[in-house]
């Protein structure tokens, strides 16, 4: 391996890591293109969900008595739904196609994120249920679930450590469902990358105490605008670099 792609991705998992506790979202989004540089699109997806699942349970840790469990009930039974069933394709989805599909999530999902933060508009509670069965699909097929969540999430929890503890449960359980169908339909190869993923999830780790110190001090708006600038500009260079692979371009 080389020691200074090594470096650096730890370092980029680290900072990532510490932007996404107050931001509540983000993780698997920006460390994607980083174990991008290592395996192939669907090994990648599988190793980020290890490192993503890590990184959420040891945040649920640091900020449990924060959690509003009332909110992570109304997700319910359909979150866990769309993460079996987004789980299940990723495993037949070709590397291509799957590149193209994280590609246009990384542009949408943001971009819807926003779009209701702008207006004051505000989602029923009854509805929660489909954006646990969106934000749990989405999670399983590509890994990036967050900004949906968020659209559900935001304007029921304007507590900013209550947002982010319930981010984490909610991240958390599409974790623990999407992981084992990677592992058991294919996913195996990824134990060759068993020292990266070690690596990775430390980072990620100890991302989380530098993040709950930007929970305190920093406005999460900023962060989180920030992150979904940077995740919107990742997926248009997804979605070119898998039409070049489609040879659409």
């Amino acid at each position: 391996m080389d020691g200074g792609l090594i470096v650096f991705s730890l370092t980029a998992t680290f900072f990532a890591a510490a932007l996404t506790v107050p931001a509540g979202f983000g993780l698997a989004t920006m460390i994607t293109p980083v174990v991008f540089l290592w395996l192939e699109p669907h090994e990648a997806v599988a190793v980020v969900a290890i490192v993503h699942g890590s990184h959420n349970a040891w945040k649920l840790k640091v900020l449990r008595e924060s959690v509003d469990y009332t909110a992570v009930r109304r997700f319910g039974w359909a979150l866990i739904a769309g993460a079996l069933i987004g789980a299940l394709l990723n495993t037949v989805v070709e590397a291509e196609p799957l590149l193209l599909l994280v590609g246009v999530a990384l542009v949408l999902l943001p971009l819807l994120s926003v779009t209701e933060r702008w207006t004051d508009f505000r989602l029923p509670e009854a509805e929660d249920r489909i954006g646990g069965f969106g934000s749990g699909f989405f999670g399983g097929l590509t890994g990036h679930q967050g900004a949906l969540r968020a659209m559900f999430l935001q304007k029921r929890l304007p507590d900013k450590a209550e947002y982010a503890a319930t981010a984490a449960v909610l991240a958390l359980v599409v974790d623990v469902t999407r992981i084992p169908v990677y592992v058991a339909l294919g996913g195996w190869q990824i134990l060759d990358a068993g020292l990266l993923i070690v690596g990775l999830v430390f980072a990620a780790i100890l991302g989380v105490q530098l993040g709950k110190r930007w929970l305190k001090k920093w406005k999460s708006d900023t962060i989180r605008n920030g992150i979904l600038i940077a995740i919107v500009a990742s997926g248009f260079l997804y979605i070119r670099e898998a039409l070049i692979a489609l040879e659409y371009l």
